[in-house]
C-alpha cells in the first residue's frame, strides 16, 4: 500500500441556511425498490479521478468541502443514512434523508506521483486502493457508515478524488450525475459565480410499479451472504481502444451476421470475451464444453417510460448470455456479438417490470459468488462523462476504480481521454492477461501505451 498520511477528517452536511433547500427536498424516508435492495451484500461504488495538482495559491481542499456542501443539496439521500426496521424474519429499509453528512478525508500520498499511476502496464492497485475509504464495506453497512466519502489525496503533482458511494443509494447513472455536478458546482464557484441551481437537478422519488405499495419487506441478511469470496491473486490492466479500431470491430461484427443491429459497444465486448476464454483455455482454466457466462447490467431509464432520465437511485438489471467455451473460441466476432445483442433487446419494458413484480414475492440477493461464477461481469458504461468533470483546474487525466466488488472476471468500462475511445479495465488471473497481451487477434485493435494518449 502506499504510505497514506491522513491529514484531516471532516463530516460535510448540505447548508441549512440555503434559501432554496426547502423546495428541492424530498420526504425524509425514501423507500427502497427491488433494484436497490438486491445489492446489499454486495460492496460500494468506488470510482476517482486523478488531477494535475492546483495551482499551490488555490486552496483546493476547503474548495471542494464547500462545494460538496452545496451539491449534498440537490442530492439530499447522499447526506443521510440507511435505516433499517426488523420484524423478526424480514426487514424493510430505507434512506433516512437526515443531513447526517458525508465523511471528507483529506490525506496526501508520499512520495507517489502521477507518472506512478499512469505509467505502469498493470494498474498499480496496492496504490490506487489507499485512494479510497470503506474497502472492502458491503452495502448493508450504510446503517452505521455513511453513504458517502470521499478522500481527497494530494500526490507530489497531482490529486486523486476518491468517491466511494453506497450502491443501494444509487447506479453508475446516478453516481456520474452526482459527480458531475459537483464539478459543476466547484468550476462555478471558482469562477465567483454564485450557485443556487444544476444544470441537471436529480428525479430523487423513488418509482414502483401499480400494485406494489413500499416498504419491501425482505428477509434478514444471512451471515454468510455477507462475506467476500476467497480467490486467487489478481491484475487488473487497462486496455484502451480508439474510436477507429471500435468502429472496425462494429462493422465486422454486424458483417458476419448480415445485421445493422449491433452496437460497438457489442462488439468490443464480445471481442474481449473471446480472448478472455481462447487465454483461460490456453491456461487449462476452462474446458471447451464447460459452460461461461457473460453478464450485463441493462439500464432500465431508456425501456421504462414511467422513470424519468434523472432518476437518481438503481435502475439496472441483470441479464447473462451463456456459452459453452469452444463456442466463443470457434464462433466468429458476430455470431457473439450478435448473442449478446438478443439478449439486450429482449430486456422490454414488461419483462423489467415482471421481474420488479416477482422480486417482490421472492427477494433474491445478489452476492460475489453467485455473480462471477465462470463468467465476465461488466459494470459502468462509456456513455458517463467521465473527463468533462473539471473542478477549476482542468479535466482529468485518468479514471481509476477502487477495489469494490472485483474478483476474477469483473469488467468494467469506462469513457476514453480521447472522444470516441473506450477504455476497458480488466480484473483477471495475470496467467490469463499475459497471455492475452501475446493474442495478436486481440491487441490489434488495442491502443499501445506509447501512442495511447498521442492525440
Amino acid at each position: 500500500m502506499a504510505n497514506i498520511q491522513i491529514i484531516s477528517t471532516s463530516v460535510i452536511q448540505a447548508p441549512s441556511n440555503d434559501g432554496s433547500e426547502e423546495k428541492r427536498k424530498p420526504k425524509e424516508r425514501i423507500n427502497l425498490t427491488p433494484w436497490d435492495l438486491q445489492l446489499l451484500p454486495v460492496h460500494t461504488i468506488q470510482k476517482g479521478l486523478l488531477f494535475n495538482k492546483p495551482n499551490q495559491k488555490f486552496t483546493f481542499v476547503e474548495h471542494l468541502k464547500s462545494s460538496l456542501s452545496r451539491t449534498l443539496a440537490f442530492f439530499p439521500p447522499l447526506a443521510g443514512r440507511l435505516k433499517m426496521i426488523d420484524n423478526g424474519n424480514t426487514c424493510c429499509l430505507f434512506i433516512d434523508c437526515n443531513n447526517s453528512g458525508a465523511r471528507f478525508v483529506h490525506a496526501v500520498a508520499n512520495g507517489v506521483s502521477v507518472a506512478d499511476i499512469t505509467e505502469p502496464e498493470y494498474v498499480p492497485t496496492d496504490i490506487v486502493r489507499s485512494f479510497f475509504l470503506l474497502n472492502g464495506v458491503g452495502n448493508y453497512e450504510g446503517v452505521r457508515e455513511p453513504l458517502l466519502v470521499v478522500q481527497v489525496t494530494e500526490l507530489v503533482d497531482g490529486i486523486f478524488i476518491g468517491c466511494t458511494v453506497n450502491h443501494v443509494v444509487c447506479d453508475g447513472t446516478s453516481f456520474w450525475h452526482f459527480v458531475n455536478s459537483w464539478a459543476e458546482i466547484s468550476l462555478k464557484s471558482s469562477r465567483q459565480f454564485q450557485v443556487t441551481s444544476i444544470s441537471n437537478p436529480p428525479a430523487l422519488h423513488r418509482w414502483f410499479p401499480d400494485g406494489i405499495e413500499p416498504p419491501i419487506q425482505i428477509p434478514i441478511i444471512p451471515i454468510d451472504e455477507k462475506g467476500s469470496i476467497t480467490q486467487l491473486p489478481l491484475k487488473e490492466r487497462v486496455f484502451h481502444f480508439r474510436k477507429e479500431s471500435i468502429a472496425r470491430l462494429k462493422a465486422k461484427a454486424n458483417a458476419e451476421v448480415g445485421s445493422e443491429k449491433i452496437s460497438s459497444l457489442q462488439a468490443l465486448l464480445a471481442h474481449l470475451w473471446r480472448a478472455v476464454i481462447r487465454s483461460q483455455h490456453a491456461n487449462g482454466m476452462v474446458k471447451p464444453d464447460q459452460e461461461t457466462h457473460y453478464r450485463f447490467l441493462i439500464g432500465a431509464r431508456a425501456r421504462l417510460q414511467e422513470l424519468p432520465e434523472r432518476y437518481f437511485g438503481n435502475a439496472v438489471q441483470a441479464g447473462t448470455v451463456t456459452l459453452k467455451a469452444k463456442q466463443v473460441i470457434k464462433n466468429g466476432l458476430g455470431f457473439i456479438a450478435w448473442k449478446m445483442n438478443k439478449m439486450v433487446s429482449e430486456h422490454t419494458e414488461a419483462k423489467m417490470k415482471d421481474y420488479f413484480k416477482n422480486w417482490v414475492e421472492n427477494p433474491k440477493l445478489l452476492t460475489l459468488s453467485n455473480m462471477t461464477t465462470n463468467a465476465l461481469v461488466t459494470s459502468s458504461s462509456p456513455r458517463f462523462d467521465v473527463y468533462g468533470n473539471d473542478f477549476g483546474w482542468g479535466r482529468p487525466l485518468a479514471v481509476q476504480s477502487g477495489g469494490g466488488n472485483k474478483s476474477d472476471g469483473k469488467i468494467t468500462v469506462f469513457q476514453g481521454i480521447e472522444e470516441g475511445s473506450i477504455d476497458i479495465e480488466a480484473c483477471l488471473s495475470p496467467y490469463v492477461l499475459e497471455t492475452m497481451a501475446n493474442d495478436k487477434e486481440f491487441m490489434a485493435s488495442v491502443a499501445s501505451k506509447s501512442n495511447q494518449f498521442d492525440l
